[in-house]
């Protein structure tokens, strides 16, 4: 039997959630991008880190952060890929105001090139006439994920290598995560 494959994402239709910004370092010493907790690979976090609201609301266990959609995390979703794929995640505490217990951003170290092109709808990579030769190979949109299982080589949470935009977690972290009462993010079979 295929391993099975799931995308993390949030789910925006929790009412009353809060909303949060880009997490924002107390290292004022130099300009840091928002983008570095999102590219797969581990990070310096620079200082300590502080998560302001965009809307204050409930608490979630899981949320994309600001324009980086930056991964926050409960305690209790840190535990269970702390137990489970220590080697594939960095967890770096955030401060966020008046929040009744810890939590932390959510690195996600690999990245793996295992986008399934002929699988998924429909994807489109950046070409050299689009203006971006930094992105060129890389993919500007996908519709209907689908990744190669058999290219993972036995990560179990990766962002994906030209469309770091989703976190992959596989079946056991996903059904872990529901187990634990996981509010805030929502599943897709890819």
């Amino acid at each position: 039997m295929a391993q099975r494959f799931f995308s993390l994402t949030e789910d925006v239709y929790v009412p009353g959630r809060w909303y949060l910004r880009d997490p924002i370092s107390d290292d004022a010493k130099e300009p840091r991008s928002i983008w570095r907790f999102t590219q797969g690979q581990r990070v310096e976090a620079g200082g300590r880190l502080t998560v302001p609201f965009r809307r204050p609301g409930g608490e979630l266990d899981f949320t994309a952060a600001g324009a980086a959609s930056t991964p926050v995390v409960s305690a209790r979703v840190a535990a269970v890929l702390e137990r489970l794929a220590p080697d594939d995640v960095q967890l770096l505490p955030v401060d966020i105001a008046g929040t009744s217990e810890p939590f932390s951003l959510l690195v996600v170290t690999k990245l793996i090139d295992c986008v399934d092109d002929k699988a998924c709808q429909a994807v489109e990579r950046w070409l050299p006439e689009d203006g971006r030769p930094d992105r060129v190979g890389e993919y500007r949109a996908v519709y209907g994920l689908r990744i190669d299982p058999a290219r993972v080589r036995g990560a179990r949470v990766f962002r994906l290598w030209g469309w770091t935009l989703p976190i992959v977690v596989d079946e056991e972290i996903k059904e872990a995560l529901e187990q634990a009462g996981l509010s805030g993010g929502k599943f897709e079979e890819v």
